[in-house]
């Protein structure tokens, strides 16, 4: 089965909405503090077993996915017929959205902050109790994952967009030559 560019299209953006899923999904199962179980001179956290660390982690992996086989796809040799970098890059526009592609996964990747913080909270649930602060049990801050969630679809779109004009870029490229080498004959 050949690969074509409608096909890695799907694939990068079937990896980023699925990224998406899994962030937004993860944000809203992620509960809104743990039980305080006091003890002599210490104060436990017990969390609600939730998959919040797991969809959050998931959904990174899908991103960095999104992006790898984007990067891929952009160079990718379809039906046997290789275009040089160079060819590409001399398009502004797909300069430009390439760019911000390749900027976009670098900037969702706060990704991690949230499910790490919800990960080190759990593993730490022991505080000390002190007498003039109220206890809490903490967890990460709510909308961080759900804002990297649509980051993450933000850059499978740009993905998107950078494979739309890469195939006219390709197109142009490969007329181009088709044209000088009937020329040359």
């Amino acid at each position: 089965m050949a690969l074509t560019m409608k096909k890695m299209s799907l694939i990068v953006i079937m990896f980023g909405v699925i990224s998406f899923i899994l962030g937004i999904v993860g944000e809203n199962k992620k509960p809104p503090m743990g039980v305080i179980v006091k003890e002599k001179d210490a104060m436990m956290c017990n969390y609600p077993s939730d998959p919040t660390v797991a969809f959050g982690y998931s959904s990174l992996g899908f991103l960095v996915a999104s992006s790898c086989m984007g990067l891929i796809s952009l160079f990718y040799s379809y039906n046997g017929t290789s275009v040089p970098p160079s060819a590409l890059l001399k398009y502004t526009t797909l300069t430009i959205f390439l760019v911000l592609a390749l900027a976009e996964p670098p900037n969702s990747q706060g990704r991690p902050w949230p499910t790490v913080t919800e990960q080190y909270l759990w593993k730490s649930n022991s505080y000390s109790i002190r007498t003039s602060v109220k206890p809490d049990c903490p967890t990460a801050k709510t909308g961080l994952m759900g804002s990297a969630a649509f980051l993450s679809l933000n850059s499978s779109l740009f993905w998107l967009l950078s494979l739309m004009l890469v195939k006219n870029a390709r197109e142009d490229y490969l007329e181009d030559v088709q044209v000088s080498l009937s020329n040359s004959i």
